[in-house]
């Protein structure tokens, strides 16, 4: 349990760190940080596939392709429909955000609220890893979700700023976002814990919502500013460095 909490910690406490980067480079170039990410992506895809819907199929025994089809998908809709009643970071920061320091203080709230509802179910995804009961796997898992909480928290800073936030408002709102995937973490995994019965459902639904994000926001965004190629062999890297890792770790 102590492993637990400290993993749920580190997973929201990633996004802090991100925002007090974002604090001290303001400007940081779009090049570096969609590296960062795509890093970030191609990590998460590998503990989306080697750390979560293998295994869910494992434990999922006779039906187990069944259950994992249907939980990726199950986890999947349920982004996107969130995605449709609060649209996330690309769809709510456009390229000119910055420039209008008179931005609606609505759009500000809504841009922080898409973010805290978004962490939830990937703070849910790494609380649900320990429930296999390989802890080193799990802490992949929760270490690529960390690594992709940094740069967004890194991008949240700036429009909020430029809409005429303070930065004390701003740093809390960053905390905010960041608790609600501490309470993700600790709610997949007293799910998984209350039931073993649901393990194999819920880790290929956790998996379904890793492969969303990474496909509906963290490519996108990362493709989006001319830097393709890089961002392309930044994922490669991300994905061969979660491979190896989870090959080194057994």
């Amino acid at each position: 349990m102590t492993m637990v909490l400290l993993t749920a910690l580190g997973v929201g406490g990633a996004t802090l760190i991100g925002s007090v980067i974002g604090f001290i480079f303001r400007k940081i170039s779009h090049k570096f940080s969609d590296i960062v990410l795509s890093f970030a992506a191609g990590v998460m895809l590998a503990a989306a596939v080697l750390g979560l819907i293998l295994p869910s199929i494992e434990y999922g025994g006779k039906f187990g392709i069944i259950i994992t089809v249907a939980g990726i998908f199950t986890g999947a809709l349920c982004l996107n429909l969130i995605d449709k009643l609060v649209p996330h970071l690309h769809k709510l920061v456009g390229p000119d955000t910055e420039k209008h320091n008179n931005a609606n203080l609505s759009k500000v709230l809504l841009f922080v609220t898409a973010i805290a509802i978004h962490n939830l179910p990937e703070g849910i995804a790494a609380g649900v890893g320990f429930g296999s009961g390989d802890t080193a796997q799990a802490l992949l898992i929760a270490g690529g979700i960390a690594l992709q909480n940094i740069p967004e928290g890194m991008v949240i800073i700036g429009p909020m700023l430029a809409a005429g936030v303070s930065p004390k408002k701003t740093f809390i709102s960053a905390l905010i976002t960041g608790l609600v995937e501490v309470v993700g973490t600790l709610i997949g995994y007293f799910a998984v814990s209350v039931s073993v019965a649901i393990l194999p459902f819920a880790l290929s639904f956790a998996g379904g919502t890793m492969l969303y994000v990474v496909s509906d926001e963290m490519i996108p965004e990362t493709h989006a500013h001319g830097s393709q190629r890089g961002a392309t062999y930044a994922l490669l890297a991300g994905f061969c460095v979660m491979l190896v890792s989870d090959i080194l770790l057994g």
